[in-house]
């Protein structure tokens, strides 16, 4: 990870995913308890949303600086919090550990996401579930076509950000079922910001 992938990214990404979606994350995280591992746990601007039952985070972040610019809300929550890792596509945690996994606006960075969701599955437990919020492929064919046509670019430029990946279709493609998905437009052009948000769980 270079120096603007560590240090510079991720003071942007938390202004810009912070105060405007507050209320998104805690309608996302809402219903998580017991041992929960976030996937792109960032500045931590999911801490001050979790409930009191989540007994325990264990938190996976490639950028030292996240780290940093979490530490006034991990010194401010209750939950106990581990870092257990910095790559989402190689989960460090035993399968069938974890009572629910929690990503928000992360999938589209990850190199080989179906790798991903596929560990995903793995340290789930049975009935387990795995609460999103992304960002990805619109509907709509005119958007759908820009967004492939602006994804390398814009990668280059948002840390390896994909504009246009079809994140319900790789959720069930990953062995998860969608209990409840709700997609929408978050505000400002529909090619960065076509939502899917929602609950999946493992029934195997």
């Amino acid at each position: 990870m270079g120096f603007y992938d560590d240090q510079v990214l991720p003071r942007f990404i938390d202004l810009a995913l912070g105060r405007p979606v507050e209320t998104t994350r805690a309608r996302v995280v809402s219903g998580l308890t017991g041992e929960v591992l976030e996937i792109g746990f960032g500045s931590g601007r999911n801490l001050p949303h979790l409930p009191p039952q989540v007994t325990r985070l264990l938190a996976v972040e490639p950028a030292v600086v996240g780290r940093r610019l979490a530490a006034g809300r991990l010194a401010a929550t209750a939950v106990p919090v581990e870092f257990v890792g910095d790559d989402g596509q190689r989960l460090p945690v035993p399968d069938t550990s974890v009572d629910h996994v929690l990503v928000t606006w992360t999938l589209c960075t990850i190199p080989d996401v179906e790798r991903a969701l596929g560990e995903v599955h793995r340290v789930l437990r049975p009935g387990g579930t795995l609460h999103f919020v992304e960002h990805g492929r619109s509907p709509r064919p005119g958007v759908a076509r820009w967004q492939d046509r602006l994804t390398p670019l814009w990668g280059r430029c948002f840390g390896g950000c994909h504009l246009n990946r079809p994140v319900d279709r790789l959720i069930e493609n990953a062995g998860l079922t969608l209990d409840t998905i709700e997609t929408y437009r978050m505000g400002g052009p529909e090619f960065f910001g076509f939502a899917y948000e929602g609950i999946a769980s493992k029934t195997d």
